[in-house]
């Protein structure tokens, strides 16, 4: 044979060089009984992925087919879809639709693969010990990759003890942190290795209450009504809750027994209430037990010039249950379509937000739309994991995450120090403003930003006005 030599540019030619697409696909998931009872359901986020081939002038081709598939990721959630708090769970429906379909071609994590993302969802049914039952199943079971998990302590306590005992990484929002932090137990010196929050914190609310009733002329003298539950053992703490704040401020309180969650007759607090001239009512209470005080205190002749109750007047649904004589009521803002964030994955506005629920709902829009903050969360986090089925390093992205969301910044690099946004290692705190509902134009009550007490970046649009009864 004779011997020639062939330059690359020859050999090129001879050989050609082809690309391939590859297609990704992931399909939705089945639903999960948690026990057989609860209903449970499985989203996925499926998509076809595309390459392309580039060839710089006279050098060689280059192939690429787009990222290796890796396995889903399955996200966790546990929420009161049913029973007295379902109502931090109204929005969850649209907020799963919606995130599932900003990555409709999944996420490519730490690994370099592309994988596609299940929700699986599990209903608390409001209950504390149904709350851990169903996030024991979803870790056991379902082989949940990370927990998600919003909606008052009475959920997301439970769900992040059963996630402490069984080593799986989860995260919560819309939870006052001291409860999830120090009632679970934890100290600034010993923290929780699995369970993490962006969780509004109590000092931020009560800021808030003050610069509301600091607006207005009363007495300042405050009536206290809070349930004997984890909220309100929180509030109630003489060194760190409501009364030690309230006394600084200048301002004098009336604080009698605990109520049982469920009481029907609140004649006992009612007529405390008027005795001590309380001109302010201020608590932290569930929708329906709001709801019988509320309508047998007017009813009493109790009517103090300020009313501020957390957690029940969150949603616009409790005013409208109760009608006119809940006009001009506040309560702390967690979450509000003028808050001037971004979706960290869409790039949508928390206004585009509210729109967008508002015409696929066909409802007002409610503060718990901001939960989908968590979903931001999970998603970072798995960008940055190497490997998905290292728990410790999910974790390890959890606790170092640095991401602005719809909900607030999230910040894990920042110093931990009390009084900040990184107040213990295993929470972040979003900003908190203060509300108080009006009559609306489009719907019968809206909510005006009126503090923004330890959050400068929140605008305050008017003043507080004193309560409407009937008007």
């Amino acid at each position: 044979m004779e011997e020639k030599n062939v330059s690359r540019r020859e050999f090129l030619k001879l050989a050609g060089v082809a690309g391939a697409a590859v297609g990704l696909a992931g399909g939705l998931g089945g639903a999960l009984a948690a026990c057989g009872e609860a209903e449970e359901t499985t989203t996925s986020a499926t998509a076809q992925a595309t390459t392309s081939s580039t060839a710089a002038p006279e050098t060689t081709t280059s192939v690429s087919t787009g990222p290796e598939t890796g396995r889903d990721i399955i996200l966790g959630l546990v929420s009161p879809k049913t029973g007295p708090l379902a109502l931090f769970a109204k929005a969850d429906d649209w907020w799963v639709d919606y995130a599932l379909k900003a990555v409709p071609d999944g996420v490519i994590a730490g690994d370099g693969k592309r994988h596609m993302i299940k929700i699986e969802r599990a209903d608390s049914q409001s209950d504390v010990m149904r709350a851990s039952q169903v996030a024991g199943d979803l870790i056991n079971n379902a082989k949940v990759d990370l927990m998600m998990a919003s909606g008052s302590p009475d959920t997301a306590n439970p769900v992040a003890d059963q996630c402490e005992a069984l080593g799986c990484p989860s995260i919560a929002n819309f939870v006052p942190w001291q409860p999830f932090y120090f009632g679970r137990g934890a100290t600034p010196d010993k923290p929780f290795k699995w369970t993490y929050a962006h969780a509004l914190g109590l000092e931020q609310i009560v800021a808030n209450f003050i610069a509301m009733w600091d607006q207005v002329e009363t007495n300042k003298k405050v009536g206290f009504l809070f349930a004997n539950d984890s909220d309100g053992q929180a509030w109630t703490n003489m060194e760190t809750g409501l009364p030690p704040a309230v006394e600084k401020a200048g301002y004098t309180y009336f604080l009698p027994d605990l109520y049982p969650v469920g009481l029907e007759d609140y004649t006992a607090y009612i007529s405390a209430f008027k005795k001590q001239g309380c001109e302010i009512c201020c608590g932290t209470i569930i929708t329906p037990d709001f709801t019988n005080f509320w309508k047998q205190a007017v009813q009493q002749g109790y009517q103090p010039k300020v009313l501020t109750i957390g957690k029940a007047l969150l949603f616009p649904q409790t005013l409208e249950a109760i009608g006119p004589i809940a006009y001009n009521a506040t309560v702390e803002s967690v979450w509000h379509p003028s808050w001037p964030f971004k979706d960290s994955i869409t790039g949508k506005t928390c206004q585009e937000l509210a729109e967008d629920y508002m015409a696929k709902t066909g409802e007002q829009w409610t503060a718990p739309i901001g939960q989908y903050g968590k979903f931001e969360w999970a998603v970072d986090v798995f960008k940055r994991v190497s490997n998905i089925d290292d728990r410790e390093e999910i974790v390890k992205a959890i606790s170092s995450t640095k991401l602005e969301t719809c909900l607030g910044p999230i910040d894990f690099t920042a110093p931990v120090q009390m009084g900040t946004r990184h107040p213990v290692p295993n929470v972040c705190t979003p900003p908190v403003g203060g509300a108080q509902w009006v009559k609306g134009e489009k719907f019968p009550f809206e909510p005006v930003l009126v503090s923004n007490a330890l959050a400068p970046e929140l605008t305050p649009t008017t003043k507080v006005q004193l309560m409407q009864y009937g008007a």
